[in-house]
């Protein structure tokens, strides 16, 4: 099992419960500060919890009162008859998924370089998600609890479904805490993705201490969306800001090239990999499509003017293998024309690839505002083919 809040990795009988009842004549049932659950809260910035209900240790309750289900241990009798069914991480103390060890622990991670709006992707693929994806592979995607709705709907959707507002950037002293979603398949023999998108900012992804204290949840994904925006291709860089007007305000000149990421990852984990390559899927998502209007030409030296990638695709029950292929082939060779080093880093240290390229927005915003309606192209493309990766859904040839 894996925690979708710490990604911390354990067995599923090390798992501890929250007791359901508190007593004040029994000091070991006593309300009180549990420690693990407000180190991991402080982290994040949330507010400590002062009276918190007793953590039970299953290897304190005689084997009789242990509860089963699919063979997990998912309940606890305790000593005065009450049972409790919440099952907590052994490390940070929040509560697991009621799916938690009964299906794989699938985590999606989104990572990339600093202004290259990680933010506004997350934000856009989970409402397209939502809004129709899931409806498109007899699904639902669903936030873990009422919480993480809240807070994804006030700080993410709203602001830029709603009012066209740009987010700000994630800071590197502070920590997002990650959204939790599971995509559940209405067919019952297929078990349910606990979809986790952890935002780390984007600074961090080439500080070493950074990503060594918080990229766990990197060696425990299951799939990565690994996010480059053209801006940070140098050879491109100086036509697309002639081609914008170079307005004040809207260009940064330092940004981090996507193989400083990619070589601050293979310090961290991939070269203590087989040999020292990463067999995590990897989506590789050139993001802001939209902007490569400026580069597109008839002989496609850069991006074909008639190219799919500036026009939206819907994949419905399976993977499109032909549209994926289509658009893999043509970003792959722009990345090996404009960042040749950068694709040559990615093809020695990942052996599962796939190349995409998508707008959160469908236009480029002007002053930190969306000019019109939000119409995302292809963002739950790179998503999707992670789910074909895992085994969720086929891939077919032709629509």
């Amino acid at each position: 099992m894996v925690c979708p809040y710490c990604f911390t990795r354990f067995e599923p009988e090390d798992v501890v419960f929250r007791a359901m009842h508190s007593r004040e004549d029994d000091e070991n049932y006593a309300l009180g500060e549990d420690d693990a659950l407000n180190k991991y809260r402080e982290r994040f910035g949330l507010d400590t919890v002062d009276d918190m209900e007793a953590i039970l240790n299953p290897a304190d309750i005689p084997e009789e009162y242990h509860h089963y289900t699919d063979n997990v241990l998912t309940g606890l009798t305790d000593r005065y008859g009450v049972l409790t069914r919440r099952r907590l991480c052994p490390s940070c103390h929040n509560e697991l998924p009621v799916t938690a060890g009964k299906v794989p622990s699938n985590i999606i991670s989104i990572i990339g370089a600093s202004q290259v709006g990680k933010s506004v992707y997350m934000t856009s693929l989970i409402h397209t998600l939502q809004h129709t994806t899931a409806g498109h592979f007899d699904a639902a995607c669903m936030p873990l609890n009422a919480e993480i709705s809240r807070k994804f709907r006030t700080l993410y959707e709203e602001p830029l479904f709603e009012r066209g507002d740009l987010l700000a950037s994630t800071q590197k002293e502070k920590m997002q805490e990650p959204f939790i979603f599971q995509f559940v398949f209405k067919d019952e023999s297929k078990p349910p993705l606990t979809l986790v998108f952890f935002d780390v900012a984007g600074e961090g992804m080439v500080d070493q201490d950074y990503l060594g204290l918080h990229g766990q949840h990197i060696k425990n994904s299951a799939g990565i969306l690994f996010m480059v925006d053209p801006l940070q291709i140098r050879s491109i860089r100086e036509k697309i800001r002639i081609n914008f007007g170079d307005r004040p305000g809207e260009w940064v000149s330092q940004y981090d090239e996507p193989r400083d990421v990619v070589l601050t990852m293979f310090g961290d984990f991939i070269a203590y990999q087989e040999k020292s390559k990463t067999d995590i899927p990897t989506a590789v998502v050139l993001a802001k499509s939209d902007m490569l209007h400026s580069l597109k030409d008839e002989d496609g030296d850069y991006i074909k003017s008639n190219s799919n990638v500036f026009n939206n695709y819907v994949h419905r029950k399976t993977l499109n293998l032909d549209e994926f292929h289509n658009i893999d082939g043509e970003i792959r060779r722009f990345i090996e024309k404009v960042d040749r080093p950068f694709k040559d880093t990615m093809d020695v240290y990942f052996a599962n690839t796939g190349y995409f390229a998508v707008s959160a927005l469908g236009s480029n915003p002007v002053n930190q505002k969306v000019e019109g309606v939000v119409s995302p192209i292809r963002v739950d493309e790179p998503f999707i083919w992670l789910l074909h990766k895992l085994n969720y859904i086929e891939g077919s040839d032709g629509p």
